[in-house]
């Protein structure tokens, strides 16, 4: 029945109606979802390192219809990153529409682990993944629609179903062997097998369909796990990976007194290629090993490069656990993981084979064959060495060892696997701080990356994992937020791991919280040793008197260590020491694991830059003045005299050093990074405002001199780089280009906390560009930089490209942009929010001028506030901005500060995404500027009209002189409007247009007409 009522037509709305409705807006909602989560996405695919939960929802989207196999084999292209693959992944289930996104968190839901399954399940948005009752045309069909149920039947049968096909007569002894590979996991190798049953047509289909109906299940998958190693290999692969496992499960580097789980606490680190390209996707743990990144494919060893607390360790360990789960590194059959300080204990000569078992895992039977496996089979195994910068030798290749039979020195072995002349094609990861790498070890490597400490949402999970109470962990987070230098300072995983561990005391310092390093480690040992005198008052310094014994035992232990590249102790060692099991009680030794159980006792400190905190202890507290080594510490940052540097600084106090039969017999190159660590500490414990916590402890005269003496060296570390600059070529600006000991003596003179002192160096510092480019400089050194330059006397052009600076960095040097008349800030993974910032700053700083981020995070969310700084600043000359993510939109908020700005000489978007919108409002905005020199849209998608509006440039413009429009989309039509308008105007001197959608022809007759036109 109809009625109308009101002059409106009206029908009841059935039930049906209004279901469809709610999964229509399901199916809308299910898209959104897929965008706005997906980082939550893809890190549930991709984090676990293993590719299996990827691989389990291409197989449902495939059997439900919603992959092509076209698409399929495009999300799994060879040689990417799994993380590559579940962008491409997302990319592609997103174009295709609103029902394939509820399919696909459908599929998510089912592969995923019960405690992840809620973050998507709550939704309701997913689609039904039950199967439909649909006739199949042939058996080849039945293999694509029923792949997930196939994959699982497979597994444990696959050698059977392999034999099958072979004797019919359908597989070839090559495609068994590519099926069973042993890189391959069980599913894996299932998949291979339907990939290549399916090619083999309607028959070879048909008999796969027969062999799994008719051959009952063998027990389960794992079980069946590398079948085709003999037995002994696939025992001792178990027993590996059950040491690994053992090694593995608890934080091992500085956790010793909490036994913390690995995989409860551990959170990812910032890793990037020394030479980041110009994608801004993020490396992961699956990285270290993969094609990522590769310089020569002919060699075999991956170094990653951190400072001391940026990682290193944590990440091996968690690679190994992963490997020993079987959750990572498929490549590999066995893992042998290696630490450089425990090797430094070996005294014997060695072969590889004593090498591998000896320190690893022994086998319960079988050695030679086992041993001969790995000859033959280098791609399957892994070597990790931790830790080349505690090695006692530098790298050599002085001496050659190509026999895996013959004996030689471990560090020699060592120094042969790295350079491929032993066990050439098996794979080596070799951590070190970078400081300790020695030019020639480089050409041997297949690739380099460096870790770059937590990034801001690492710190905040890192934080929560590390207290189980939210209001805790929201109120140690809540206190970073408003001390923006300890937040710096957490981006080093070891300084992160020492706020939230003395939360208590971090949160009661009120404003006065931790600013330096020193401070956070001052903070440690309050922690530690009033957890021996819970009831001290922790105001005073009483705490540190009652400790003063303890103290000096260890931090004489620690300087011994240092001065000798010595960071395990026997229990002699510390009896000779006097170290008690009172000072072992403190937390800050613990007993080493990197020496076998077989052996006696061992210990370590917590961590190496605890190490080198107490040892700087012990140089401030000793009595001794007449010998104090604070100036041959210092020195020996600015010498490379090597063989002498160890004696030297071991000479500097009365001691046992004469009587110690284990101390090393000169200092390395590898002593460097840790006397640096120790002396920043030593310049940070004699700051002013440290005094009154050791004037019961020392005489306050000797306190005095050691301070001044602080101040001397830093002083003469200064004017020795002052005097190095180059008198600067006539008519160009003088430029300093600084060496990493000038960042660190700039670090030092931070930790010192005194104005006068970073007055007086700055004092004779004159030059007008400063280069700090590829010096791992993070947050913690900004802070430092901005501390020191802000008392420069002239303006000074800061470059700082290819560093770890981000957001964080950024609001560090803030207090010293008044004096920056330009600031370089290329690839340093810096975001809209780090822009928000900057410009808010320096549109108020009459210097500021010069602007270039190219290859950073910027999005047009960015361009705002520099449309705001346009319209401010009318004496700002340029702004670079290439290679980011800014389109169309973005180029016109650009455009609305341009319209007011009459000084901009340079605006650069290079490899950008504007188009030709972009283009025409930027031209528009443009047209008569009478400043602008240069321009550069070159591979931002700009066709022809996009160069019909640019032309408008050429022609009103009085000062312009050259335009960059390569890599676009431009036609004939689009250049006759360039020649047209260069007709008008004779003042540009080039139009570059190399690769655009021109003939060769065309090229031919357009260079003719105007020579300024470049192709």
């Amino acid at each position: 029945m109809t009625g109308c009522e009101g002059g409106r037509s009206s029908r009841t709305v059935q039930p049906e109606d209004a279901e469809h409705g709610n999964w229509h807006a399901k199916r809308m909602f299910a898209q959104e979802l897929v965008l706005k989560r997906r980082t939550e996405i893809l890190n549930a695919l991709c984090s676990s390192g293993s590719s299996e939960h990827l691989e389990k929802v291409l197989d449902i989207l495939l059997a439900q219809g919603r992959l092509t196999w076209e698409d399929y084999q495009g999300v799994q292209a060879p040689g990417r990153t799994l993380y590559a693959n579940g962008r491409q992944l997302l990319d592609l289930i997103h174009t295709k529409g609103a029902d394939t996104c509820g399919l696909f968190l459908a599929a998510l839901e089912q592969v995923l682990p019960e405690e992840q399954r809620a973050a998507f399940s709550a939704s309701g948005c997913s689609a039904s993944l039950d199967e439909t009752e649909k006739a199949q045309s042939s058996s080849a069909e039945t293999l694509l629609t029923q792949r997930p149920s196939l994959v699982s039947k497979l597994q444990g049968r696959v050698d059977g179903a392999l034999d099958a096909l072979v004797e019919s007569g359908h597989f070839s002894s090559t495609e068994y062997d590519d099926v069973r590979l042993p890189i391959h996991t069980p599913a894996q190798q299932a998949r291979r097998l339907l990939d290549h049953v399916r090619s083999k047509g309607e028959s070879a289909a048909s008999l796969l369909l027969q062999f799994i109906q008719q051959t009952p299940e063998s027990g389960s998958s794992l079980s069946q796990d590398r079948p085709a190693f003999p037995k002994e290999l696939r025992k001792y692969q178990k027993k590996l990976s059950s040491s690994v496992s053992a090694q593995s499960c608890f934080l091992s580097t500085y956790g010793g007194t909490s036994h913390m789980s690995l995989g409860d606490i551990f959170t990812e680190v910032q890793i990037d290629l020394p030479r980041n390209s110009n994608s801004h996707s993020p490396l992961g743990l699956e990285d270290v090993v993969s094609p990522v990144g590769s310089v020569n494919e002919e060699a075999d060893t991956v170094l990653v490069l951190g400072e001391a607390g940026s990682g290193k360790s944590t990440l091996l360990q968690r690679l190994h656990l992963l490997w020993s789960q079987g959750a990572a590194l498929h490549d590999f059959f066995l893992l042998f993981p290696f630490s450089c300080r425990r090797l430094n204990s070996e005294q014997k000569e060695l072969s590889v084979q004593e090498l591998l078992f000896q320190h690893c895992c022994w086998p319960d039977r079988g050695q030679e064959e086992i041993f001969h496996f790995i000859l033959d089979h280098p791609h399957l195994i892994l070597f990790t060495f931790d830790g080349l910068d505690e090695l006692k030798e530098r790298f050599s290749d002085e001496y050659r060892v190509c026999c895996p039979t013959q004996r030689a020195p471990v560090h020699v072995l060592l120094f042969n696997l790295i350079q491929g002349s032993l066990m050439k094609g098996v794979r080596k990861v070799v951590t070190s701080r970078p400081e300790a790498v020695d030019p020639g070890l480089k050409k041997h490597l297949h690739k380099e990356l460096l870790l770059k400490g937590f990034s801001p949402s690492g710190i905040d999970c890192f934080v929560k994992k590390h207290h189980s109470d939210p209001t805790v962990a929201a109120k140690v987070l809540e206190s970073l937020q408003a001390n923006t230098a300890l937040l710096g300072l957490c981006h080093s995983p070891v300084l992160c791991w020492i706020v939230s561990q003395c939360h208590k005391e971090l949160l009661g310092c009120g404003e006065g919280g931790p600013q330096t390093i020193t401070d956070v480690y001052i903070l440690i040992l309050q922690h530690f040793l009033q957890h021996q005198s819970p009831l001290q008052n922790s105001r005073g310094a009483g705490w540190l008197q009652e400790h003063l014994q303890t103290i000096l035992h260890l931090g004489q232990l620690a300087f011994q260590g240092i001065a000798n590249n010595c960071y395990i102790f026997s229990a002699s060692e510390l009896e000779t020491w006097a170290v008690t099991e009172k000072d072992i009680s403190t937390g800050f030794l613990v007993r080493s694991k990197n020496i076998s159980p077989a052996d006696c006792a061992h210990y370590e400190f917590l961590h190496v830059t605890i190490q080198c905190f107490f040892a700087a202890l012990y140089i401030v507290l000793s009595g001794n003045t007449d010998r104090c080594p604070i100036p041959k510490l210092f020195e020996l940052q600015n010498t490379r005299k090597t063989c002498v540097r160890g004696a030297c600084f071991r000479a500097c106090f009365h001691s046992r050093y004469e009587q110690e039969p284990s101390v090393g017999k000169g200092a390395t190159a590898a002593e460097t990074p840790n006397l640096q660590i120790a002396a920043t500490f030593v310049a940070g414990l004699l700051s002013q405002r440290h005094q009154g916590l050791w004037l019961h402890c020392c005489s306050d005269a000797a306190l005095q001199k050691k301070g001044r003496q602080v101040a001397r060296c830093l002083s003469k570390g200064m004017q020795k780089h002052f005097r190095s600059i180059p008198q600067p070529v006539q008519g160009e600006a003088k430029s300093m280009h600084a060496m990493p000991d000038f960042v660190w003596l700039i670090k030092c003179i931070y930790e010192k906390q005194e104005s006068r002192i970073a007055k007086d160096a700055m004092s004779k510092l004159e030059v007008d560009h400063l280069k700090l480019t590829y010096c791992n400089i993070g947050p913690v050194e900004c802070t430092a930089i901005a501390f020191v330059l802000q008392h420069l006397k002239n303006p000074v052009g800061l470059q700082l490209d290819n560093n770890s600076v981000g957001d964080v960095g950024v609001e560090q040097l803030l207090p010293c942009m008044h004096i920056c008349n330009s600031l370089h800030l290329r690839n340093n993974n810096i975001t809209d929010e780090g822009i928000r910032k900057l410009i808010a700053k320096g549109i108020q700083c009459d210097n500021f001028q010069k602007i270039a981020l190219f290859n950073n995070c910027l999005t047009d969310g960015c361009t705002q506030h520099f449309s705001h700084l346009l319209k401010t600043k009318q004496d700002f000359l340029s702004i670079r901005l290439g290679n980011n993510n800014i389109t169309a939109n973005g180029a016109k908020q650009l455009a609305e500060g341009l319209k007011f700005n009459r000084s901009l000489r340079y605006l650069g978007l290079w490899g950008n995404k504007i188009g030709d919108e972009g283009a025409e409002a930027l031209a528009s905005a443009l047209q008569s500027s009478n400043s602008l020199v240069w321009l550069s849209l070159v591979g931002n998608g700009v066709g022809t009209a996009g160069a019909h509006a640019l032309s408008n440039i050429i022609r009103n413009s009085s000062s312009l002189e050259e335009l960059w429009l390569t890599d676009n989309s431009i036609t004939r039509t689009g250049v006759e409007s360039l020649i047209q308008a260069l007709e008008k105007n004779t003042h540009v001197k080039s139009v570059w247009l190399i690769n655009n959608d021109l003939s060769l022809e065309e090229i031919e007759e357009m260079k003719k007409r105007d020579s300024r036109l470049v192709f």
